[in-house]
């Protein structure tokens, strides 16, 4: 079994309940409020940049140069996409840039990017790798589900087709290629913590559809 297939099965579960969860319902058959959309995209925003810093981490430590090189280059793809698809979305929802990056970072984005940060900072690359690869993988296959069936709201629509496209599948395929390369290098132990982190970031995409549907805020 290839080593992405592995990691995979083990948070498949969970990849179900997002494709379950009401956001994404949602988002597919237009009754997602822009309310709820507008969350996202503004947390998203937020994400993105600690996101970024994660696959800089990783750039610094890639085992081939050619490594180096990819995931450099999906750290300024990050930024890239907050300052454009994100700059589209929210103006679309009547939200400027600077109103955008002047609201707070939720609770769950604080989460899930102090998580990424750590891993990368704190573990191997191999388990960096395992706790990026959710953001890549399960936007791929949420945007492979969903555009066939597209989005009676074009702001929506839009959204489905960026990560629904043959672009980013290639861009995800590329990681995925990294993972199976590294597998077979793992001892057993450090495997683990590779699933470990991958399930983990598995259900913080799952948390961060969550909080944008409930419109998550600080409680205190």
């Amino acid at each position: 079994m290839a080593f992405s297939d592995e990691l995979w099965n083990a948070g498949a579960g969970v990849y179900a309940e997002v494709r379950a969860h009401p956001f994404l319902t949602g988002l597919a058959d237009g009754t997602l409020p822009h309310a709820a959309f507008r969350h996202f995209i503004v947390q998203d925003a937020h994400y993105l940049r600690g996101y970024a810093r994660a696959l800089a981490l990783l750039a610094a430590r890639a085992p081939s140069a050619n490594d180096t090189v990819m995931f450099s280059a999906h750290a300024a793809g990050a930024i890239a996409a907050e300052q454009e698809m994100h700059a589209e979305l929210a103006g679309a929802l009547g939200l400027t840039a600077e109103q955008a990056a002047a609201e707070p970072v939720a609770p769950t984005t604080t989460a899930y990017t102090s998580y990424l940060l750590a891993t990368c900072h704190g573990g191997s690359f191999a388990e960096g790798l395992g706790a990026v690869l959710p953001c890549y993988w399960v936007y791929a296959k949420v945007g492979e589900a969903l555009l066939g069936a597209g989005s009676p709201d074009p702001l929506y629509a839009r959204w489905i087709a960026m990560y629904g496209g043959e672009e980013f599948q290639a861009v995800v395929d590329a990681v995925l290629a990294l993972a199976d390369r590294i597998g077979p290098t793992l001892a057993d132990t450090e495997r683990a913590r590779v699933r470990e982190h991958f399930v983990t970031t598995c259900r913080y995409e799952w948390m961060f559809w969550d909080a944008a549907w409930r419109q998550e805020t600080w409680p205190v």
